[in-house]
């Protein structure tokens, strides 16, 4: 005589099982088409936001004004040969009253631009930083393109010099075609100052 077997329930999915609440509507039981719908809405958020936030950057990169993130010593050495001047040639112009003043922009350490610096010329912030090639894009913002600018630096030998190649750089960046970079071999004070050319002090 056999026994029967007892039938085993038939269980229902979890997320598909009907709510087994009291007075229970059917209308509003988990609907498992809505329950996949949600899923693929909540995998698809991330994606979305992701490719939101590349676009935002992308926008704000394409508004930018062009500058020269300092990440590495540029060296002196790169700045073109025909871009240099000789420091002879530019103290016989300044003693010219016939020649045409460029503006002379000092590029190296502030302490030094006190002590002794060009006639005329001004501070216009480190060029190995970017808070100085902020100063440096600042002071020439409402100028021509076409303005004659003369760049120094003389802190240490030019071969070390971490400011001179930067602000030149950025300077050629921003789209000036008279720019002059002032050859100092050694530093300020071998190649200017002992050689018995004009120097003023103070801020």
């Amino acid at each position: 005589m056999r026994t029967s077997s007892p039938s085993r329930p038939v269980t229902t999915s979890k997320s598909c099982r009907p709510a087994a609440n009291k007075g229970h509507n059917p209308g509003t039981g988990t609907n498992c088409h809505t329950e996949r719908s949600a899923a693929k809405f909540r995998g698809l958020r991330l994606p979305v936001l992701q490719l939101l936030s590349i676009f935002a950057i992308a926008l704000a990169l394409r508004f930018t004004p062009p500058l020269l993130a300092q990440t590495q010593h540029v060296p002196a050495s790169s700045i073109t040969p025909s871009a240099l001047l000789q420091p002879a040639q530019l103290a016989a112009s300044l003693q010219s009253s016939a020649a045409k003043k460029p503006l002379i922009l000092q590029v190296g350490s502030h302490v030094l631009f006190a002590e002794a610096h060009i006639p005329g010329s001004e501070y216009a912030g480190p060029g190995e930083q970017d808070s100085g090639l902020q100063t440096l894009r600042n002071r020439v913002a409402k100028l021509p393109k076409d303005t004659a600018i003369i760049l120094y630096c003389g802190c240490c030998p030019w071969d070390r010099c971490p400011n001179i190649a930067p602000a030149y750089d950025q300077l050629h960046v921003l789209g000036f075609t008279h720019l002059k970079v002032l050859y100092l071999a050694d530093n300020f004070g071998a190649d200017w100052v002992d050689k018995g050319y004009p120097t003023d002090k103070g801020r």
